[in-house]
């Protein structure tokens, strides 16, 4: 039998010849340029693709906010919206109205053109309603 002692400091292990591989030799250390050189290149290719999707999708010339919806009654309601459009352009706009159960009550669409040199419309538009109106 026999017997491991817990006191006795444990030799380093020692594996036989060609088994596992090369081993490397202790206080010799790989560089790490590589892998900065990659990171560094991993970060400028995900910029470029950045920019061009950006420049693609972000900053849209249209858009449109809802400002106000008053003179709510069984048949109609007056929606203000304000539109962004590029300067002189126009947009087809598509108004709702939803009832308080969620069902929508009137749909339209609605044209709005900005005149040279404008991009911001604030817009008045009376909606006919089929009921009352909750939300437009």
């Amino acid at each position: 039998m026999s017997e491991t002692h817990t006191t006795v400091a444990p030799e380093a292990p020692v594996f036989p010849p060609g088994r596992y591989g090369r081993r490397r030799e202790p206080g010799r250390r790989r560089s790490k340029a590589p892998a900065v050189l990659g990171l560094v290149v991993l970060l400028a290719v995900l910029g470029v693709i950045s920019v061009r999707l950006y420049r693609q999708y972000g900053d849209p010339n249209y858009d449109a906010q809802v400002i106000t919806y008053t003179d709510i009654t069984d048949k109609q309601l007056r929606l203000d919206f304000q539109v962004t459009v590029p300067s002189g352009g126009s947009a087809v706009c598509l108004l709702r109205a939803r009832d308080r159960a969620g069902s929508e009550v009137a749909r339209e669409e609605v044209t709005v053109t900005a005149p040279p040199g404008e991009k911001h419309l604030t817009v008045q538009h009376r909606l006919s309603t089929t009921g009352r109106a909750f939300i437009g």
